[in-house]
Order: C-alpha cells, then structure tokens, then sequence
C-alpha cells in the first residue's frame, strides 16, 4: 500500500514535470514568435522613420532659409511697434486726466444742485409753520374775547352749588348712621341663627347614631335568623327548652369553649376541590406543552441531521473542487512541483485544512518551510482556485507580485492574463513587468511638496501614439 502510494505521488511529480517543461517549451514558442514578429514590425518602422527623417531635414532646411528673411523682417517691426507703445502710452495719458477732471466737475455741480434743493425745501417748510401760527394767534384772540362774558354767571351757580352740597352731606351722614345701625341688628339675628343650626346638626346627628343602632340590630337579628334556620331547628322550640336560670354570660362561656375545641382541631381546607382541579388542568396544560417541547426537539434534530450531512456533503464537494485546483494550478505557477490539501482530523466539520507544497527541486514536507516568494505564489495558487470556484466580477489583488522574483513573476502574469477573460482585475504593484499586463494604468505623482496628482494611461492608447 505504501508503495502505491509512493508510486502515485511519483507518478503526480512526474506528471507534474512533464505540464510544467510542455508550459515552458509552448511559453517559449510563444516568446520566439512574439519576438520574430516585433523584428518585423521594428524593420518596418525603422524604414518608415529613415524617410520620414528625410522629409524632417529637407523641412528644417527650407524652415531655415525662411527664418534668414523673418529675421530682417522682425528688426523694422519690433521698431515700428516700440513707437506705437509710446504714442499709446501719451494717449492713455491725456485720456486719463481727462476723465478725472470731468468727474471733478460733475461732482460739484451735483453737490450744489442737492444744496439749492434743501435751501428750496425749507424756505417752504417756513413759510408754511408762518402761516399756521397766524391762524392759531387769530382763533385765540377770538377765544379770549368770547370767555370773558359768562364768567360771572358761573360764579352764581358755583355758589348755588356749594350751598347744595352742604346739605347733602348732612342727609348722608345721617343715613350712614343708620345704615350702620342695622348692620349691627344683622349681625345679632346672624349670630342666632348660627346657633340655631349648630343645635339642630347636633339633633340630627344624634338622630342618625340611633338609626344606624336600630339598623344594625335588626341586621344582626336577621343574620342571627339565618344562621338559626340553617341549623334546622324551631325557633319556638328551643326558646321553651331553654332553662329559665341560663343567662347570656352562661351561653357565651359555653360559646367560647365550643369555639376553642373547634380551633384545636385545625384549620379545615374548604378550597381544597377548587384547588385540586386548578392542579390538575395545570398538569394536563404542562404535559401537552411537554409533548410539544418533544415533538419540536425530535425535528430539530432530525434537521440538524440532515444539515450535518448535506455539510459534510458540500464541504467535502468543495475540498476535492478546490483541491483540484490547486494541483493543476501550483504545477503552472512554480513550472513543476506539485502541492495539495489534507484535512487534519476525522470529522470533516471540525478538522482543519493543512497545505502540502513542493515547489521543484525542494523536500520539504509543510508550507511552513518555503521562502517568502514560494508562500505567496502559493497562497495565489489556492486563492486563484477558490476564486474558479466561485467567480466574482471584479478581482483586487494588493502587490502579491512584491516577493516574487522575474520568472516565478512572469508565471504569475501569465496566469492572471490567462484568468482576465472572464474576470476583471485591479491589481497594485511596483513592477514592471506587471504593469505591462495592465490595460489602464492608475497612478499618483508629487509634483509639488504635499500636492499629489492622479494620471492615468490607456496602454493601448499610448501604443497607437508612440507608433505613429
């Protein structure tokens, strides 16, 4: 058995070796004719710029020659154009000084125009408060003249007045006394009356004590009667059966002793039936939930059975899938060497995933043990293949080609051109050789001291530029 399985894991090594020279061998024929066809187009453009470099001196010699006669042409212009600048210069001048003893005029004429206007406005305000006051001063002459006639008839029907007022005071203060006097009468017939209803309050309470005692006694004689008709018994009977020397004390001594060997007996349950069957419909509500409780608890487990299974189903689906993947892409990555997954466990739900990798011409037995370069490729390797599992439309990649070396790194770019026909990559990085993968490319510069700019180039656009 372990022969076999030395064999297979040969037999995959092999295999493996053998994908990775067939990869190297069509990369390099790919390169070869990649490499024949740039000659070719560099021959064409080479020739193509060898005529253009002609025309370009056949240019610069006529653009010479032209330039010769420019320059005598330039001397008697410039001139022309320095006296022009003069004259401009004194026009502007005089223009200036113009338009600034204009606007000096136009300023004082308008501020006299505005002090002729205010003179104007109270010149007529003044005349007008003139008129006004010599009407007032007419109409008060007249007033006074007119004023001095009834004087003395209001001094006789002042003094008619006085006199009058005299004896109304008097007939006031009289009937104030006697106001006065029978306020006092209504205080005493007050004070009376209120002793009056305190007495009969006083009755009426007293009244009241002596109906609310007749009703009680009559309550309690009835209550007393009821009490005697449960017991079953005539009451005529019993009156003439009782001794003629018993009293009231007797009965209520017999009474009390009556009560005190009932209470020596113990409380009885009176409620005890109600509570029984309050029990009991309780009991049956618990154990109907109780089945409930059951019946739900079997369900759930029978379902989590079965997502337990359908899991290990699906998990072990996706194991062997992305297992797969990683040794056929670990071989295109690396040129050779094969890599795989082991489940460190029995149960598939709870065991761990180790990674087993052997780049080419290395015995190492875990991951742990690779170099910097050979991680990461290898990280990409699984990441690609979970990626395939379940592809997504865009795919960021943050300088994973940082730690790789030139051909572990053109390996690398090759896969992601090989993956770019269905998924979009927007990958970061600093190396060359990646950025020539790239279709756009997004980057940032500092011209100044804490000023940063974005550029972006379309390769394919500066392709067709520098080609032309």
């Amino acid at each position: 058995m372990q022969e076999r399985n030395r064999l297979h894991r040969s037999h995959s090594e092999l295999k493996a070796q053998l994908s990775g020279l067939q990869m190297r061998v069509e990369q390099s024929r790919e390169r070869l004719s990649k490499l024949q066809a740039d000659a070719e187009e560099f021959a064409s453009e080479l020739a193509s710029a060898e005529e253009e470099i002609g025309l370009a001196r056949s240019r610069l010699q006529e653009g010479l020659d032209e330039m010769e006669t420019l320059e005598n042409e330039r001397g008697e212009l410039e001139e022309r154009r320095e006296h022009l600048r003069t004259e401009l210069s004194l026009a502007r001048g005089r223009a200036q000084d113009d338009r600034a003893d204009a606007q000096q005029h136009a300023i004082s004429l308008e501020s006299k125009r505005s002090a002729l206007n205010s003179i104007t406005a109270g010149l007529d305000r003044t005349q007008s408060q003139l008129q006004q006051l010599q009407v007032r001063r007419e109409e008060l002459q007249q007033q006074l003249l007119a004023g001095e006639a009834p004087l003395e008839m209001f001094g006789e029907q002042l003094a008619e007045r006085l006199e009058r007022r005299v004896g109304l005071d008097q007939e006031l203060t009289a009937a104030r006394e006697l106001v006065e006097s029978v306020e006092s009468q209504i205080r005493q017939h007050d004070e009376l009356r209120m002793n009056t209803e305190r007495r009969v309050e006083e009755a009426r309470r007293q009244l009241d004590e002596v109906r609310m005692g007749l009703q009680e006694s009559k309550v309690r004689r009835e209550t007393l009667l009821e009490q005697f008709t449960t017991t079953q018994f005539e009451l005529e009977q019993v009156v003439a059966q009782l001794p003629a020397e018993a009293t009231i004390a007797d009965w209520e001594h017999q009474l009390s002793e009556v009560a005190g060997k009932i209470e020596r007996l113990g409380q009885v349950n009176l409620a005890a039936i109600d509570e029984f069957k309050e029990q009991s419909e309780r009991k049956e509500y618990l154990d109907r939930q109780c089945g409930d409780l059951t019946e739900a608890l079997d369900t759930l487990e029978s379902a989590m059975r079965k997502i337990d299974k359908e899991t290990r189903t699906r998990f072990q689906d996706t194991f062997d899938r992305v297992n797969a993947g990683l040794k056929e892409r670990f071989p295109r990555l690396f040129g050779g060497g094969h890599a795989y997954l082991e489940l460190a466990g029995e149960d598939v739900l709870n065991a761990g995933v180790a990674i087993m990798a052997r780049p080419p011409g290395k015995r190492n037995s875990t991951i742990n043990q690779l170099s910097g370069g050979e991680k990461a490729l290898t990280a990409v390797a699984l990441v690609f293949s979970i990626f395939e599992l379940n592809p997504a439309p865009f795919c960021l990649l943050d300088e994973v080609d940082a730690p790789l070396d030139d051909n572990n790194n053109i390996r690398y770019c090759e896969t992601v051109r090989e993956m770019s026909k269905n998924v979009q990559f927007i990958f970061i990085t600093h190396n060359k050789v990646t950025m020539e993968l790239a279709d756009q490319l997004l980057g940032v510069t500092m011209h100044e001291a804490g000023v940063s700019r974005l550029v972006a180039v379309d390769t394919d656009e500066a392709l067709r530029l520098a080609a032309m």
